[in-house]
């Protein structure tokens, strides 16, 4: 597709008045919702919102944690049913899709095909257009790098009237801002990506148990040259010599020939998830049952139970666990977000060089534990760095950690404070934020995480094609001060 400018708008894209809230449900706001289905229709958005004189805020699955895609002040701009798939190549597995396509649809559509998405979430649902303005990471950042790094071109319409294709040639500076701009210089229309062949529809796994985050750190760091996969989950109720002790869980692709019935694990039904407990309990109904846990007396039971269990798994031999199972642990427990309670909750996502990591990580554990507001799931992965101007990667950890929100204003604002105390240790280490999890740095926090020369040009990309201000969202009037 080549650049071009709209004239001859669509009709009227309707509009419906929705709740719309962040996937944590600590924020959410009533909003005039549209859904373009093709680029005349998100254009039509545009003219839309411009004629009321309201901002427009982008939002795909609506999967990010927190006001990523909430526009309190606005209107929403939802994608999903603009969600074709436009081509796949066969022999490399390159595809194009409309922007409301989902990781879901990618692996649906690859996997038969012999070929899976090169990163993916930790849930299925996300959009291409939310994957790439947030540009998401999965269990193996470390090898492949982000999203954004399988991304090949993609095109954009502006607020400013244009469509225009994108690529590391060819509008190179809009290519790396908009991937991981989380939105605000246009609506994707269209996104080309690469993904990986495969020959089976299985992985193998296998589990490290670890004494403390020291060891946690040292086994991935051994394992990163061999595995396909890391990721470490780690129990943040222990002090003392048992800080950050947790599981490692390591996967690798099969080779050819290592998967004796490839053409079985390659279908659809081999990769779907149980919506049943041993085939009798209801999956969609088990965050009722983990609900009377969800206080730190309960969690920490909860905590230790898996650790132990770990130990136990790692003295079992390597295991094949089909792609989905092992790649959406977020998918497996639908609704499992339900249990944190009225106040939902929010993941708080560090990211840290090598060189810091462990002593700051340390740091945040003990702070948590000595303010009372332990996390109740800590999940570690190794990264590498991108060239995306407001990426959040870099060449080290990230350490993310879930904390119930308190449903009352005062508690609501303790935890803010103290997740402003671990923003400083952050900071101080030279660590940065990813978007799609934030909902407590304030701009003060983003002008230390991003050099000043890329903040002033990712300013001024939207400014040329932004110039109206008409793209917003709860997110970027709170970390811009916009």
């Amino acid at each position: 597709m080549t650049e071009s400018t709209l004239e001859n708008p669509a009709p009227s894209v309707p509009r419906s008045t929705e709740y719309v809230e962040g996937w944590g449900m600590a924020v959410g706001s009533v909003s005039p919702v549209l859904r373009p289905t093709s680029v005349d229709e998100v254009f039509d958005c545009f003219a839309q919102a411009r004629a009321a004189g309201a901002t427009l805020g982008p939002r795909g699955g609506g999967n990010s944690y927190g006001d990523a895609s909430v526009n309190a002040s606005g209107w929403t701009l939802d994608i999903t049913r603009f969600n074709r798939l436009v081509d796949f190549d066969a022999e490399t597995g390159r595809t194009t899709a409309e922007p409301g396509f989902t990781i879901q649809d990618l692996w649906r559509h690859g996997v038969p095909r012999g070929f899976w998405p090169k990163v993916v979430s930790g849930t299925m649902f996300p959009t291409l257009a939310g994957a790439a303005a947030m540009n998401i990471h999965g269990k193996n950042n470390f090898a492949v790098g982000t999203i954004g790094d399988a991304i090949t071109e993609f095109d954009i319409a502006t607020p400013a009237g244009e469509l225009l294709t994108c690529n590391r040639e060819q509008h190179s500076d809009l290519f790396h801002a908009a991937i991981g701009g989380f939105g605000m210089l246009g609506c994707f229309t269209r996104i080309q990506l690469d993904t990986k062949r495969i020959h089976s529809g299985e992985l193998e796994v296998r589990a490290h148990s670890t004494a403390n985050l020291a060891e946690m750190m040292q086994i991935i760091e051994e394992r990163k040259g061999e595995a396909d996969y890391l990721v470490g989950w780690i129990d943040c109720f222990p002090g003392g010599k048992a800080s950050g002790r947790g599981l490692i869980h390591e996967a690798r692709y099969l080779n050819e020939g290592e998967d004796p019935a490839p053409e079985k694990t390659l279908q659809l039904e081999h990769q779907e998830l149980p919506s049943k407990i041993m085939g009798v309990f209801p999956k969609s109904q088990v965050w009722r049952c983990l609900r009377p846990f969800s206080n730190d007396l309960g969690m920490r039971l909860v905590n230790t139970t898996k650790f132990h269990m770990g130990r136990l798994e790692e003295k079992k031999k390597p295991f094949r666990q089909s792609h989905a199972a092992f790649a959406f642990l977020l998918d497996y427990v639908p609704g499992w977000k339900y249990a944190y309670g009225k106040g939902g909750l929010i993941q708080y996502q560090s990211f840290l060089p090598h060189e810091t990591a462990h002593e700051a990580y340390q740091e945040m554990l003990d702070l948590n534990r000595s303010a009372g507001h332990v996390p109740y799931l800590g999940v570690f992965k190794r990264h590498r760095p991108d060239p995306f101007w407001l990426t959040h990667a870099v060449d080290g950890w990230s350490f993310a950690m879930d904390f119930a929100v308190p449903y009352d204003a005062d508690g609501r604002a303790r935890l803010w404070e103290h997740c402003h105390r671990l923003s400083e240790v952050v900071l101080g280490a030279g660590g940065k934020f990813y978007f799609a999890k934030d909902l407590v740095i304030e701009p003060q926090h983003m002008r230390r995480m991003f050099e000043p020369e890329k903040l002033e040009a990712f300013l001024g990309l939207k400014a040329q094609h932004d110039p109206e201000g008409l793209l917003s969202t709860n997110l970027w009037r709170r970390v811009f001060g916009a």
